[in-house]
């Protein structure tokens, strides 16, 4: 089917957190690729990304930074966002969730479908904690696991042995707010029905969707043979877009509900007037590019959901990969086991493409692929460089040694002449073949081989030997090597866009459309070029090893946090707690201990008085960064003295996985003396 236009997402990355090269591989290359290639070849296409920005692990983080949850996202999404256009990611619009026009839209929909009868209501029993007075989500529940017996396991998975949990599955369960046991009370929640669409889902995904790739197509049939169960709309919880029914109070729209709309709100953002053409029309093309772990929302719930609605348009592909490891090892963020794009940018100025041509050649498309540094090295060094830069550069450096820098005129061509202008045209209909099915790897290959067919061509033509005995000749040979550099700089656009803009100023080239990759005459003769500049620059073996080393830290302190984590001390009674006295207090003045290496001496405002507390920390902060911290300090603690020094108190610190301690403080700023309970 031909289409007018398209809609292309990508997955909204959780904003948590930093973007790492498994979310590059996975979804955000493969996904730019393909829009920029539609562009090349004129089609009207939008590409809508934006920050996944509500659910329950940014309030966990939220708790444990002492701040909000908006502080969280805000700075991550400003992190995102900068990294994705610093490294050449083409959206036309990245937003987020927590916009007034996402919690309009995704509003709208629950209340369409609230109106139109399509959600069960269902009370249940979950988690309730009596202590901090609200409803548990299944993260904020630590309890043994009833399969591996890990201590602790969160309510929905234990990350030892993988296996999936209810909350109620746990042995021992306790809250994570308050540390006590929570009890189980009841609570009303809307539902969407998936065992109702079952029929229409098996249709439209087994019989309709027979072309989508293996693993999407086979997880999906899993899904559907295992029977769909009715799936919670809502949750109890203050974070996220208040459910717009009466009688809902306190509850919000379950994230994995209204994350996807997130798409919708964004194109609404982007295209005001005309969005629905985009969402709405049958002559539109909607293909979401996600991980792996998105399958199922992706192809079955969301579906489900527009389908529910009725005027949406359904994807009509979601070529989704596998995932990518990193260095044998699965990527965990929670391990800081990543190469963040962030810090690759600050590390690696100028080579966004490099990165983009690894994780392209090594693409987890069909299975899961593993990164390393040296392999990193190799393609940039071994092909990049020695490959496309070589040939390149050859092709102008000799133009200019011997046309003065001027496309030369060429002489009547030979047949081996037609025979690599010809191949460019056939690798241009492979490339065409390859991204329109979602195999960027082989499109990728397919590209290079232009390279290696432009320096095949020099090498068996040989112009600097020839230049002397027939320049004539030597002008057909570099006119065509200057044709194949210009193919080079379209064709490659989509996988190399920062790359292929250089190399067209260096020829000179102000358009480059798709249409004419194999041309003869994209470089007309006379027509000037400028400067050759190196393409691609070697990769040293300090630069990878520097790299090596953040990792071998990186599994080091991993390592040393999982051997020296305190074990629990003994259970005390609630009557034993309820005698500390911890409260906020403020450091008015800090001073080194004189003759010590860990003591400080710091005067504090408790709120009660002012007074001295002698503190281990010398060795972590300066007095001058002590100086105007909230603390948290234990008031009743008996006086004792130290070096000569009578210390009122204990200042509390949590000790880092490297041994670095951390001040315990509010989030917020608070009256001194504030109770800490």
């Amino acid at each position: 089917m031909t289409y007018k236009r398209y809609t292309v997402t990508s997955a909204l990355p959780y904003a948590n957190g930093p973007v790492h090269i498994g979310h590059l591989a996975g979804v955000y290359v493969p996904a730019d690729i393909y829009v920029r290639y539609l562009r090349k070849k004129g089609r009207d296409v939008i590409f809508i990304g934006g920050s996944d920005e509500h659910g329950v692990p940014i309030t966990i983080k939220a708790r444990q930074e002492g701040c909000s949850p908006q502080d969280i996202v805000d700075r991550y999404h400003t992190l995102i966002k900068e990294s994705f256009r610093r490294f050449g990611i083409s959206f036309d619009v990245y937003s987020r969730t927590s916009s007034a026009i996402h919690t309009e839209t995704a509003s709208e929909i629950f209340r369409k479908l609230y109106d139109d009868g399509r959600f069960i209501e269902q009370e249940s029993e979950q988690y309730y904690d009596e202590e901090a007075g609200q409803f548990l989500a299944d993260r904020y529940i630590i309890g043994t696991c009833p399969h591996c017996g890990n201590e602790r396991t969160y309510g929905d998975q234990c990350e030892k042995c993988g296996t999936s949990l209810n909350a109620t599955d746990l042995i021992n369960p306790k809250s994570a707010l308050s540390g006590r046991p929570p009890v189980l009370r009841k609570t009303k929640h809307w539902y969407l029905p998936l065992n109702e669409y079952e029929g229409f889902l098996r249709k439209w995904i087994l019989e309709d969707h027979k072309e989508w790739k293996t693993n999407v197509y086979g997880q999906c049939k899993s899904w559907l043979d295992l029977g769909l169960q009715p799936r919670a709309v809502t949750r109890d919880l203050d974070w996220g877009i208040p459910v717009p029914v009466e009688g809902a109070e306190g509850k919000v729209l379950y994230v994995w509900f209204d994350a996807p709309i997130g798409y919708i709100s964004n194109t609404r953002e982007l295209l005001p007037d005309k969005w629905e053409l985009y969402w709405k029309d049958k002559d539109t093309k909607l293909v979401h590019f996600i991980g792996k772990d998105n399958i199922v929302f992706h192809c079955i719930i969301f579906p489900a959901m527009l389908h529910a609605e009725g005027s949406y348009i359904l994807p009509d592909n979601v070529p989704a990969n596998e995932f990518l490891n990193l260095e044998g090892e699965k990527i965990s963020t929670s391990r800081n086991w990543a190469v963040w794009l962030h810090e690759y940018l600050d590390d690696f100025p100028g080579k966004e493409d490099v990165l983009r041509y690894t994780l392209t050649a090594n693409a987890p498309e069909t299975k899961d692929n593993d990164f390393t540094w040296k392999d990193f090295q190799a393609r940039n060094n071994n092909e990049l460089v020695a490959v496309y830069g070589n040939f390149v550069n050859r092709a102008l450096v000799l133009t200019h040694k011997y046309f003065d820098g001027k496309v030369p005129e060429r002489d009547t061509l030979l047949p081996y002449d037609r025979e690599v202008l010809d191949e460019v045209k056939a690798i241009k209909n492979r490339v065409e073949t390859a991204i329109e099915n979602y195999r960027f790897r082989e499109a990728l290959k397919e590209v290079m081989n232009v390279a290696r067919a432009g320096n095949k061509y020099l090498a068996d033509t040989e112009p600097w030997k020839l230049y002397r005995t027939d320049p004539d000749r030597v002008r057909t040979i570099l006119n065509i090597a200057l044709q194949l550099s210009a193919d080079m700089a379209i064709i490659a656009e989509p996988f190399l866009p920062f790359s292929s803009e250089k190399l067209a100023g260096m020829l000179g080239m102000n358009e480059r459309p798709w249409e004419r990759i194999g041309d003869d005459d994209l470089l007309p003769a006379g027509h000037a070029l400028n400067t050759p500049q190196l393409l691609f620059e070697k990769i040293d073996d300090e630069a990878i090893a520097k790299q090596l080393q953040r990792l071998a830290d990186t599994k080091k302190a991993n390592e040393l946090r999982e051997h020296t984590v305190q074990p629990a001390k003994p259970d005390i009674s609630f009557d034993d707690f309820s005698k500390m006295d911890i409260r906020v207090g403020k450091v008015l003045e800090a001073v080194k201990v004189p003759k010590t290496d860990k003591l400080m001496q710091l005067k504090v405002d408790t709120g009660i008085d002012v007074r001295t507390v002698v503190s281990g920390v010398a060795a972590h902060f300066t007095p001058e960064e002590m100086i105007g911290k909230q603390v948290a300090v234990l008031v009743n603690l008996a006086p004792r003295k130290i070096k000569g020094i009578v210390s009122q108190g204990m200042v509390l610190y949590a000790e880092d996985a490297d041994g670095r301690l951390r001040l315990v403080s509010p989030g917020v700023e608070v009256a001194c003396g504030s109770v800490i309970c």
